[in-house]
């Protein structure tokens, strides 16, 4: 592997962003399987029924139902394998960068971390808490894999901190309120009507009152957005770069709160599920290039040799 060329940084960020683009994809298509109620079309796991890793004729489960869900499973062999795309552009990039190397190397350890948390999904019959595992999974990976977008263009030397240095102390609480903000969903998820499959037990608690939870996480989640607009524009260092990606993620949450009342007022139909979903992988992927933002690691190029040095003297 040592002999093999390093890619071009076009070839590496292109890869990069399909890793993002394909662990936002799975958390999706995975909203699809439960909104269907897909989540059993195969029955076990890796295999999709006992004796067979293809759908088959089966008296219980529909041939469409098996598909999505074998389909879905498909995508995760997609996935890894962009995955470790990703990791062996970065271990063969030059000069080496040992950030950019374990963030690449997360890729594809998280796609086989991800692939058991989806068999134990299967094993214990869609049980609501193994589903909000199987997407907190997804979550972090989606975060991590926005990092590894922008180690592309970063070094190993220590962070060098840009924007107001209270906006970097406010960033970590986002970062808490977000989490708290998804498992609060999980929970909804887990209570509402989309199980997976109809015989799955649902979550023992009022959906209206984890749904007002929720909301809740939204709403101090949006007030801390504002304060970090009025830091972006009170400290006056901010980059313009820094500041659009602060639009970008008012844009999603905006969008995101917005369709999450809407499925709530419309009785959580299935195609604002998976819209909602969508969203969600939006939100952490945004909150993930600020938080970035506001720690770059310099690249060290190599500077270009002098030829005058090359040049053998009279």
């Amino acid at each position: 592997m040592e002999r093999l060329p390093g890619a071009s940084v076009r070839v590496q960020r292109a890869v990069a962003i399909a890793v993002l683009v394909t662990q936002s994809l799975i958390a999706v298509t995975g909203s699809v399987v439960r909104v269907t109620g897909s989540g059993l079309g195969c029955r076990t796991w890796p295999q999709c029924q006992p004796g067979s890793m293809f759908p088959v004729d089966h008296p219980e489960f529909a041939a469409l139902q098996q598909w999505i869900e074998f389909g879905n499973r498909l995508l995760t062999g997609v996935v890894g394998f962009i995955a470790l795309a990703a990791f062996l552009l970065a271990y063969l990039d030059r000069p080496r960068r040992r950030r950019y190397v374990r963030l690449g190397l997360v890729m594809p350890l998280g796609v086989v971390v991800q692939a058991v948390i989806g068999g134990l999904t299967v094993r214990f019959d869609l049980l609501w808490w193994t589903v909000a595992v199987h997407f907190l999974a997804s979550a972090v990976m989606i975060w991590l894999a926005t990092l590894l977008v922008h180690a592309i263009d970063e070094g190993d030397g220590p962070p060098v901190p840009h924007g107001p240095r209270a906006l970097r102390a406010l960033l970590p609480v986002l970062v808490v309120v977000l989490v708290g903000l998804l498992v609060a969903g999980t929970m909804v998820t887990g209570a509402g009507p989309h199980a997976g499959d109809s015989a799955t037990p649902r979550l023992a608690l009022p959906v209206d009152t984890l749904a007002h939870v929720h909301a809740a996480f939204l709403y101090v989640f949006l007030g801390l957005l504002l304060a970090v607009g009025v830091l972006l524009k009170a400290g006056g260092d901010a980059s313009p770069k820094l500041w659009r990606r602060y639009l970008v993620l008012i844009a999603v949450t905006l969008a995101q709160g917005t369709i999450g009342f809407v499925q709530y007022l419309t009785g959580v139909p299935e195609v604002l599920v998976s819209l909602h979903v969508l969203g969600a992988t939006a939100v952490i992927a945004a909150t993930a290039s600020l938080y970035a933002g506001t720690l770059e690691r310099p690249l060290a190029r190599p500077t270009p040799v002098d030829e005058r040095h090359l040049t053998p003297q009279p």
